[in-house]
């Protein structure tokens, strides 16, 4: 098989969705992998080093569509590659269709083999390539929650952790999945009072067991969410409805009972968003203001830190890149159930229901 590789094009994504150790493991097996040239110069890896692994260097995104049998990236298709994709064409990356109805109808008419990273579930329930993202991004909204709090930044002018003698912040996490469970991580290593809302009480006793008494767990429900917005310095939107469009939990007339200045980072962006007021933004222009309150929804946090982000997420899905290759879609889905999870479209059928459902489109069920 052909691996294509291309440049990611989104604003500021500096991921790159095969390092040259997964070229070598690949290359080993028989198969080929077309890298397009730069394609991981800003997660620190030469074309240099990807030639050495044995991988090909074409010069352009048109040529490596072109000669793949499967394309792996990092982010969804932008509107400028939909034209290149071809029919029967494997394309395994982040998708997130549920939230994008162009995307999806753009997927459906290319005829191709859609595999989304975030809906592939292992044995065990857990979601094993949004993992080392939610992690990522579930860090990284509090260092970018901590910095827009600043008061140069349009925030309140608050030290996340305070110091002796001075309040610390109040940060409210909404989520208690993985990207709650490392936020909440980091606010409270940095000293922060920090409250976790979920409806899973099972999530919220291994949360109280294992993190420290800074942090608050708290059942989800309209009213403990908009009692614990009213004294927050710092909000983060972490839920999940796997392939479906995330509720909007926080709405806009919220807002109000908040005081001005206060942070809200919504890590659901991805995923339509769980704030009323969110819209994506990107790394270039990452905020916006509603009715006093900054909003930072930036669609790829992870992204801001290419270096850890790539390395993080070929760990996880190399192993499933390899299956692909080695068997042929059809067959690897079939042999490996958790990778079935991942079809979302095929050859023109929506096949998530979740995807279909969302945004109203008919669903086929596949048989294998």
């Amino acid at each position: 098989m052909i691996v294509g590789i291309p440049k990611e094009i989104k604003v500021q994504e500096g991921r790159v969705a095969m390092t040259p150790d997964g070229v070598f493991e690949l290359i080993r097996r028989g198969h080929k992998v077309h890298v397009q040239k730069g394609a991981g110069v800003e997660s620190y890896l030469s074309d240099e080093s990807y030639l050495r692994a044995g991988a090909v260097i074409l010069d352009t995104i048109e040529d490596v569509y072109a000669s793949a049998d499967m394309i792996v990236k990092v982010k969804e298709p932008l509107e400028s590659e939909y034209g290149l994709i071809k029919k029967d064409q494997v394309l395994f990356t982040y998708f997130h269709l549920a939230s994008d109805k162009k995307l999806t109808e753009a997927m459906i008419f290319s005829g191709a083999v859609c595999i989304a990273y975030e809906t592939v579930i292992d044995k065990n329930g857990a979601l094993p390539l949004l993992t080392p993202m939610s992690e990522v991004a579930g860090r990284l909204s509090v260092q970018q929650g901590a910095k827009y709090l600043e008061k140069p930044q349009g925030g309140k002018g608050i030290l996340l952790g305070g110091v002796p003698g001075v309040k610390p912040a109040d940060v409210v996490i909404i989520g208690a999945g993985v990207v709650g469970h490392n936020a909440a991580q980091m606010a409270a290593g940095l000293g922060a009072q920090v409250k976790v809302l979920d409806i899973n009480l099972n999530r919220l006793r291994y949360l109280a067991e294992i993190l420290p008494p800074n942090v608050e767990t708290l059942y989800s429900t309209n009213m403990s969410i908009t009692e614990s917005l009213k004294t927050a310095d710092l909000v983060i939107g972490a839920t999940l409805l796997v392939g479906a469009k995330a509720t909007h939990l926080v709405t806009r007339e919220m807002l109000k009972e908040m005081t001005p200045g206060t942070v809200m980072i919504d890590v659901s962006v991805d995923q339509g968003g769980c704030f009323e007021t969110t819209h994506p933004t990107t790394h270039t222009d990452p905020t916006y203001e509603v009715d006093g309150i900054i909003h930072y929804c930036v669609a790829n946090i992870p992204g801001a830190v290419p270096i850890t982000s790539t390395r993080a997420l070929t760990n996880a899905t190399l192993p499933y890149v390899i299956k692909l290759a080695d068997n042929g879609w059809e067959s690897a889905c079939r042999q490996y159930q958790d990778l079935s999870y991942g079809l979302n479209i095929v050859k023109g059928d929506v096949v998530f229901k979740g995807v279909a459902e969302s945004l109203s489109l008919p669903y086929k069920e596949l048989k294998l």
